[in-house]
């Protein structure tokens, strides 16, 4: 199967069902979230193309948007808190070539144009710097991004509520599980939630000696 076809299989699972099947480990830090979205975003779903930017360059993300397949979420490791990794054009070009989404450990500039386009960005914040566009560096190697590490390959699945990494050597299992769990839930009704739920509470606080 194709990273493409891989990545649709995970579409219908969102981050939070996710999270719970693989642990709190393979979910990027909150402080990468959508950026210029003024409405609710769809959620981003595609095999990752990773790419590492040192502080204060940005050259390889732009030579990434030539290079990734379509359907590609372009992630980035980067950390810079100083200039900007990508603007509007730049996104206006990946998302012609057919690039799914861009995530930034760092920032982005251009709000409006990023904005008016819709091209989804998850960063740290926006600036209105540019980076350089000197350092070369190997493209789809292992990269860290929000605290996850990212091979080349892993699906994204991205949206308001958080991205997360599955990694490709384990997407069967990951979707199964996901799977069964979607499965599990749809069939449980509110009531019996409840009431599993507070049995669970009531038992922890038993546990932990608390009284009325």
């Amino acid at each position: 199967m194709s990273a493409i076809n891989n990545a649709v299989a995970f579409r219908n699972f969102s981050p939070t069902l996710l999270a719970d099947v693989l642990g709190g480990g393979q979910v990027m830090d909150s402080g990468i979230r959508p950026v210029g979205s003024l409405q609710q975003m769809e959620r981003v779903v595609g095999p990752a193309f990773t790419v590492r930017c040192p502080p204060g360059d940005n050259l390889m993300l732009h030579a990434a948007i030539y290079r990734a397949e379509p359907g590609s979420v372009i992630v980035v490791e980067s950390g810079d808190r100083h200039l900007a990794l990508a603007g509007g054009n730049v996104c206006a070009i990946a998302e012609r070539r057919g690039i799914a989404a861009f995530v930034l450990d760092g920032l982005i500039r251009d709000l409006a144009e990023v904005r008016a386009l819709g091209f989804p960005v998850f960063a740290r914040g926006v600036i209105p710097c540019a980076a350089a566009k000197d350092a070369v560096a190997p493209l789809n190697a292992t990269v860290h991004c929000g605290g996850v590490r990212v091979e080349p390959g892993d699906i994204i699945v991205a949206d308001e509520e958080g991205i997360v990494v599955v990694p490709h050597r384990d997407l069967d299992a990951v979707r199964r599980a996901a799977q069964d769990k979607m499965v599990e839930e749809a069939d449980l009704s509110l009531d019996s939630w409840e009431q599993a739920h507070r049995a669970r509470v009531e038992e922890a606080l038993r546990q932990g000696g608390f009284q009325d």
